[in-house]
């Protein structure tokens, strides 16, 4: 993850939230369509039970009412009536309704294998009613089915061979499995059968249409949210950080940044606003404290250097350029010690200071040999005092002339 580590806030954010958006609009669309299709199934149920309940109502009416007219007219047959009703009621629509029974008479009601294990499960008695989805070869359909029982009046043609009416008998000989039915005894039942792909492609189409409008309501919100993130939080914070940038190439601490808001990011402003002042108010007070020192060192009778412990150079006054015959420019960076005739000594006696604390040459005044670049010799007094600067030690030597002599 070192990649995203490395991008800009505004980029991350972007980032973030585009998953974050896109993992609940994915969500939502799924639930969403989850929700739909078991809106489409209890459609489906409620209008294929209405469908099968009319025929079964319609089977059992007219078994009820009608007594010898199928002698004469087949089409009266309860069972021939109930499958013209289904045909009219499904007309035009995708529904396929249709009578099935393990015992039938009509080869067109020999049942299906899906329809031949609810058939045994209805003769169990264990359901009512049953529905699923089921795949035959490549295609899949909604498969509903409800019971059919035989009331008295189905046994005027179910019963007996023997009081079977002429028709019947004339149709279906003595011991045809048809025969034999008591009643409350399951005879069959309605088959309804819907193509999956057609009862799914509304909402197949609702999805989608979902998609699209979500999908642009994803982006809008994105775009807002980036925007506004960007201004109020992003492009703060991208401030405070080219300002960073610049005092750290500059040095400068003029930099403010104007202040929008009370919350964090207002705050973050501020604090920087305020560091910023303090910064630029201690600048001026070190600069002005330094130009006083150079000052002051300028007006000294006596050469005056500032040294760090290994004998660097920083500060240096005018008599200390005479003294050791160098201009400011070359004498800053140069060793004291290659100045001193004792140099090691002085190197040693601070070194035992810097180890033990105490002793050796610093907080002393003791007699030196200054030799200076064209190999003169001067007799001089050196004070040494030690200060510290960032936790290093800086060390200042006093040096007041007695004798100058020439090699």
């Amino acid at each position: 993850m070192s990649w995203f580590a490395n991008l800009k806030i505004s980029t991350k954010f972007n980032i973030m939230l585009s998953l974050l958006l896109l993992l609940v609009f994915l969500a939502t669309a799924f639930f969403v369509y989850q929700r739909e299709r078991a809106l489409i199934d209890r459609i489906a149920v409620d209008n294929a039970r209405s469908i099968a309940r009319q025929i079964v109502e319609t089977r059992e009416y007219i078994s009820s009412v009608v007594k010898g007219e199928p002698n004469d007219n087949y089409n009266l047959v309860p069972q021939v009536v109930a499958t013209n009703v289904a045909k009219r009621l499904t007309r035009g629509s995708n529904y396929y309704v249709r009578q099935v029974s393990l015992r039938y008479r009509n080869p067109e009601n020999r049942p299906d294998p899906f329809e031949a294990e609810m058939l045994g499960i209805f003769a169990s008695k264990k359901s009512a009613e049953t529905w699923r989805i089921v795949r035959t070869g490549k295609e899949r359909s909604f498969r509903y089915l409800l019971p059919m029982v035989a009331e008295q009046s189905c046994l005027d043609c179910h019963g007996s061979y023997e009081e079977a009416p002429p028709f019947v008998q004339a149709r279906f000989p003595k011991g045809h499995y048809s025969y034999d039915y008591k009643a409350g005894e399951v005879i069959g039942a309605v088959s309804v059968s819907i193509p999956l792909a057609d009862l799914y492609r509304q909402a197949g189409t609702n999805f989608r249409d979902d998609l699209i409008y979500r999908g642009l309501t994803l982006c809008l919100i994105i775009l807002v949210m980036g925007f506004l993130v960007r201004r109020t939080i992003i492009d703060p914070i991208r401030q405070v950080s080219s300002s960073i940038t610049r005092v750290t190439a500059t040095g400068s601490f003029g930099d403010r940044i104007p202040r929008r808001s009370r919350d964090e990011i207002g705050e973050l402003v501020g604090a920087f606003n305020e560091l910023m002042e303090e910064l630029d108010r201690k600048t001026r007070q070190r600069m002005e404290s330094e130009d006083r020192y150079r000052n002051v060192l300028e007006m000294a009778q006596s050469a005056i250097v500032t040294f760090l412990a290994d004998g660097k150079l920083i500060i240096t006054n005018r008599r200390a350029e005479e003294l050791f015959g160098l201009p400011k420019e070359e004498l800053l960076g140069a060793s004291i010690f290659t100045f001193l005739d004792d140099g090691e000594g002085v190197r040693d006696g601070i070194e035992a200071y810097l180890r033990d604390g105490t002793g050796g040459v610093v907080g002393e005044t003791t007699p030196r040999k200054i030799r200076d670049i064209r190999g003169g010799i001067t007799d001089v007094e050196m004070a040494l005092s030690v200060s510290s600067s960032d936790r290093n030690p800086l060390f200042t030597a006093i040096l007041r002339e007695h004798i100058r002599r020439r090699v």
